[in-house]
């Protein structure tokens, strides 16, 4: 169960999994600086049937520089709940995306007994240097730099580049980052507007829809099939995401947002 819960978050999550990488480069069509917001606070329901294992939570904290090069520092932290058996989640995730929508950095830990620390640094689109390893020891198990011959995405700054990419009609592939090495995920963006109802708002909320596909399945019955749901508005917030699994659906539900920057568009016939 602790094993299913962490593959379907970071799925979910990352909307990227384990296929081969595709060489095309997605159109950039907008620049973060333009649509983040700093002070952006989203946080989502993990559903999985009758059984709620616990939340996700993004958050746009603040503009930095690293290297002189101005970027926004993104988190994300997920948890389990405290009385779903068997399970004991809590990590945080942070992705430090430049003007382009691309990361400079991804930096994330596992909180376990012994806490596990990533670490990537993206240099243009030449290399990333990679650190994973123990914090309470200090023990490294990498400690190198990958080869690739593009900008990528990692598994969080992933979000913000589909969030940015609506507005038409269009199929594209999405290099990626993760696991130390590269993947990739197909998106395709639907422009004809829908109602989506969550528990959180008592209106039908006017979205835009978005599905993919992988080959990925992993052994807990997770397919490569995901689908979401974003604001039709400037912000296009992840309202939303459903990720198919053998035995049923779970659910990535919005719950939370700070309503002095944003609330859900009213859909209109």
């Amino acid at each position: 169960m602790k094993n299913f819960f962490i593959w379907t978050i970071i799925l979910i999550l990352s909307i990227n999994v384990y296929s081969q990488p595709e060489q095309s480069k997605p159109e950039i069509i907008s620049s973060v600086a333009d649509q983040l917001h700093i002070g952006e606070d989203l946080t989502y329901v993990v559903k999985y049937a009758f059984f709620n294992l616990g939340e996700v939570r993004f958050r746009v904290v603040e503009k930095t520089k690293i290297n002189n090069t101005p970027v926004y520092k993104t988190v994300a932290f997920i948890d389990s709940y405290p009385d779903v058996p068997f399970v004991s989640i809590h990590q945080v995730y942070e992705s430090y995306i430049d003007s382009t929508l691309y990361p400079l950095k991804f930096f994330a830990k596992i909180f376990e007994e012994d806490t596990v620390f990533i670490d990537y640094n993206f240099i243009g689109k030449s290399k990333v240097e990679m650190k994973k390893g123990r914090v309470n020891n200090g023990k490294l198990w990498i400690d190198s730099t990958a080869a690739i011959n593009q900008r990528m995405q990692d598994g969080l700054s992933v979000l913000y580049f589909t969030r940015m990419n609506f507005g038409e009609d269009k199929e594209i592939s999405v290099p990626c980052f993760v696991n130390e090495k590269q993947e990739s995920a197909k998106l395709n963006f639907n422009s004809q507007p829908e109602p989506v109802s969550i528990e959180a708002v008592n209106y039908e909320i006017d979205c835009l829809y978005l599905d993919g596909y992988t080959d990925f399945v992993s052994v807990y019955g997770l397919t490569g099939n995901f689908q979401g749901w974003f604001s039709n508005d400037e912000y296009s917030v992840p309202i939303k995401a459903k990720l198919n699994v053998i035995i049923g659906n779970v659910i990535l539900e919005l719950i939370e947002w700070n309503d002095k920057i944003w609330n859900p568009p009213l859909f209109k016939n």
